[in-house]
């Protein structure tokens, strides 16, 4: 069973989502193509231009088996060789067994950036885009921690195929990373997250979690209507978890403000639309008065509902202490202060007849292809330092193996002098 209110996953979504089909009539060229970014953000010349440095992978593997098997540290450079060398499909999955090796190793902290980079795009080459994936879900026993241009091609790979499910699922990494700092990357993941929602999803409390922490920090990255719709429909996901499950359940392994109230927060991104001249989409808007509707009717017994998901039944442990069912009291003032909100919004013509994800399209459409540039360039030059850094390795690498054949055969002349006297 889902961890959601079956009566309320049916209606709360209904007007929020509607958009999906006028998505289409408002941009046929983004629904035609369905993925964002230009041919020349996503053009691999760049890095296949790089220094080639050919390995034989089963030499390197034999090489990394037996310095494990004496315990000791594998080096970063030799990581970087092998995944640089993947030619295959089958390649990937040896690569993510050595990943996984050299993060549980003494060296673990020294995964190099270019590495990961270099990781993703070959996992979107030899088509195993869910290594890349999983291996980002599970950052902290892969070390994979990408970078914002890395994780725009990941995101846009998924958006391409219409997989909006799968790119949430690398935009809630970017959320938990705090790496919405290029405006390129807000955009994709607002409009991954807006697709997503218009696909009219049923949610665990996990997901509604994940999506309302991304839309809420995401959305604070963007001064218009679109960053304030989403932080509206933000604080409402994350307010209806906090109802449901009590705080606890919404701060837990997020990069979120320990306090109560996010239902209130929300109605405080309502009171500063109504004092600055930044709009609110009419279904975000409907969405929050359908939540404030079905909280008010629901029942803790109804939201303590099992749910057939192992990290679900986690969730379904949290007890919601005094100032939790304090919170929950404040539901009827919520909802009256959202009906005086809403109709000075409306008399104010604050509101927006457009959907969320055609004013998000829109943002993508008018801002995506100006944003590139700062992107590609930015890139270059990270390209050109991971280079000269590599070199740099690769030239203490050739020292140290000289010092320590000579060391060697130091010991060897010293030896057989020792012998024949």
């Amino acid at each position: 069973m889902k961890w959601y209110h079956p009566k309320m996953a049916a209606s709360v979504w209904t007007r929020c989502v509607t958009a999906a089909v006028k998505v289409k009539c408002f941009s046929p060229s983004l629904s035609a193509r369905r993925w964002l970014l230009s041919a020349a953000y996503t053009d691999t010349k760049l890095w296949e231009a790089r220094e080639r440095d050919p390995q034989n992978l089963a030499v390197l593997a034999n090489t990394m088996d037996r310095t494990y098997d004496r315990n000791l540290p594998v080096s970063s450079l030799t990581v970087s060789r092998f995944v640089d060398n993947i030619s295959s499909r089958e390649e990937v999955d040896q690569a993510e067994y050595y990943l996984y090796k050299f993060r549980h190793s003494p060296n673990c902290w020294y995964l190099r950036d270019w590495t990961i980079h270099s990781w993703i795009r070959q996992c979107l080459k030899y088509g195993a885009r869910e290594k890349a994936l999983h291996t980002l879900k599970n950052k902290v026993q892969y070390g994979i921690f990408p970078d914002d241009f890395t994780f725009n091609l990941l995101i846009d790979s998924y958006i391409k195929d219409g997989d909006f499910k799968s790119s949430c699922s690398v935009v809630e990494e970017v959320m938990l990373q705090e790496a919405f700092d290029l405006p390129s990357t807000q955009i994709l993941s607002l409009y991954a997250l807006g697709s997503y929602l218009a696909t009219r999803p049923q949610l665990t409390v996990a997901e509604e979690r994940g999506l309302g922490a991304s839309l809420l920090l995401c959305g604070l990255k963007q001064d218009n209507t679109v960053g304030l719709s989403a932080q509206l429909l933000g604080n409402a996901l994350l307010g209806k978890v906090e109802m449901l499950k009590g705080i606890h359940a919404v701060f837990k392994r997020m990069p979120l403000f320990w306090g109560r109230g996010y239902l209130g927060r929300a109605l405080a991104v309502m009171e500063k639309a109504a004092s600055c001249d930044v709009k609110l989409s009419k279904d975000t808007l409907d969405y929050m008065n359908d939540l404030l509707q079905e909280l008010s009717s629901t029942s803790d017994s109804d939201s303590g509902e099992e749910s057939g998901g192992e990290e679900d039944k986690k969730e379904n442990t949290v007890n919601k202490d005094e100032d939790d069912q304090a919170e929950q009291a404040k539901l009827p003032e919520y909802a009256s202060r959202f009906k005086e909100l809403s109709s000075q919004l409306e008399s104010q013509g604050k509101v927006d007849s457009a959907s969320f994800q055609a004013l998000v399209t829109a943002l993508a459409q008018q801002n995506l292809v100006a944003v590139e540039k700062p992107d590609l360039e930015q890139y270059k030059s990270r390209v050109q330092a991971w280079e000269s850094e590599k070199k740099q390795l690769i030239q203490r690498e050739k020292e140290m193996r000289e010092k320590a054949e000579q060391e060697k055969q130091e010991r060897l002349a010293a030896k057989a002098a020792a012998q024949q006297a």
